[in-house]
């Protein structure tokens, strides 16, 4: 379907500003709905009464996800655009304005990405890697504190506990009881950190667990690489969405901030870290590097020829990162199951 009008998008929590452009930039209308499904349908039928729209939508991955999700499944072509940059702000900024600059830049084709996209299975892994993330912090933070508090604990408890460690101390701190009134407080918190722990390590079982099965399911190419466990094969699965939006597999080493930004000076050629992308991905790349970098032969090798090249053992991990990010595109990128329809 041609578009004949553009549809930019400034959205919020509670509602969504819509600015509309013809095809020459001249803004013929513009409209503020509530966001929620009403709201989405009075916008859909406010494009179709001025033409062919397409959208433009700032924030389609967080307040305007359900306004992009129903504007795909009525078959329209929508984008998600990047917040104006701050030389851009010089003349003002309200919702008016921003809706305004995303039609613009729909109109002129810069600026635009398309949704991520990948499914149901998509935004199920997404879910359980939030909790997950949550999850640890909790359980890390809980064990952190067992181990401050008995630093500071009476001598006698310090004797008791003080030579464990890890799930030992844990165990041992659940069981604890106190020997006179100077100890109850303390082991009452003891014990219930130490009660945390063991929840939170529950709670983790069953996420990695449902984590497994939908991997499992989806993306079992993904497992059968060296160094590959559920939880980096979800993270692979959710950054990359629907492959098919990136243009090769530069962009997918683009987005997991493993392609190399130049840093060369006179006759020095060098090129540094890339701090970009999604951190997640590239935090994924990196736990795989280092177990291939253990058990598997072929990435043993190339690792220590790099250092034999000269490379520091961050720079050779590093190449082995943007080594796997092309490996890992063709795998997903040839998976119908990962791909819209």
């Amino acid at each position: 379907m041609e578009w004949t009008v553009a549809i930019g998008v400034d959205t919020h929590k509670d509602t969504h500003m819509a600015v509309a452009l013809d095809h020459v930039g001249v803004q013929v209308a513009s409209c503020e709905v509530p966001a929620r499904r009403a709201g989405y349908l009075e916008l859909v039928r406010f494009a179709q009464e001025l033409g062919e729209p397409a959208f433009a939508i700032e924030g389609a991955g967080s307040y305007g996800a359900g306004l992009a999700s129903l504007l795909v499944a009525c078959g329209f072509r929508v984008y998600e655009v990047e917040r104006p940059r701050r030389n851009e702000r010089r003349r003002g900024k309200s919702d008016l304005i921003d809706a305004a600059a995303a039609a613009g830049r729909l109109l002129a084709g810069e600026g635009l990405s398309a949704l991520r996209g990948g499914g149901q299975e998509r935004e199920d892994l997404r879910v359980l890697l939030v909790e997950r993330r949550g999850a640890v912090r909790a359980e890390t933070a809980a064990r952190n504190q067992l181990q401050a508090l008995l630093v500071t604990a009476p001598s006698e408890l310090r004797e008791r506990l003080g030579r464990l460690s890890g799930e030992t101390l844990v165990r041992r701190c659940r069981r604890l009881r106190p020997r006179g009134e100077h100890e109850q407080v303390l082991v009452s918190v003891l014990r219930r950190l130490a009660a945390r722990v063991q929840a939170l390590a529950r709670e983790l079982a069953e996420l990695d667990q449902e984590l497994e099965g939908i991997v499992s399911a989806l993306v079992p190419e993904l497992l059968d690489e060296c160094g590959v466990g559920p939880i980096c094969a979800a993270q692979l699965v959710v950054s990359s969405g629907d492959p098919t939006r990136m243009k090769n597999e530069g962009s997918f080493a683009a987005l997991a901030g493993t392609s190399p930004v130049e840093a060369s000076s006179g006759p020095l050629r060098r090129h540094r870290l890339n701090r970009g992308g999604d951190r997640q991905l590239n935090w994924a790349l990196y736990v795989i590097a280092r177990a291939r970098i253990r058990f598997h032969g072929e990435t043993r090798a190339y690792y220590e020829r790099l250092l034999a090249r000269g490379k520091t053992s961050r720079e050779a991990l590093r190449c082995i990162k943007r080594m796997l990010a092309r490996l890992f595109y063709r795998l997903l990128v040839h998976n119908p199951a990962l791909t819209l329809a």
